[in-house]
């Protein structure tokens, strides 16, 4: 398993271009192994590559206004083995998203927290 890393927003600007509205802008970036965590001043946009060649890629994008909750879910504070559920408005299942022990959870959880509890 890869660790939750930042990415460079310059790398990835290109990829995003179409899809960000005027006035939308990244503010920073997590890749865990192939997918993407993107937080822009609007929006959160989990990004799915998919198949072994990554060639298919589901964008999810979640306005912060939607989220209604969510939550780490691990032995510990400290065990960075977990899972990261998000409730969204109007759906009753949580979007979940598996963290492995070197991959950095809390880094990803700290951003959503910044954004949603405003």
């Amino acid at each position: 398993m890869g660790n939750a890393s930042e990415v460079s927003t310059e790398k990835i600007a290109k990829e995003f271009e179409p899809i960000l509205i005027d006035g939308e802008h990244i503010e920073i970036a997590f890749k865990v192994i192939r997918d993407m965590f993107v937080f822009t001043n609007k929006r959160l946009i989990l990004v799915d590559k998919q198949g072994l060649t990554g060639s298919k890629v589901d964008y999810q994008s979640i306005p912060y206004t939607s989220i209604k909750k969510f939550s780490k879910e691990s032995a510990g504070l400290m065990d960075l083995d977990a899972d990261l559920k998000i409730w969204i408005t109007g759906e009753a299942a949580p979007i979940k998203k598996q963290f492995g022990k070197n991959d950095n959870i809390n880094a990803v959880y700290k951003i959503l927290s910044q954004h949603i509890l405003k």
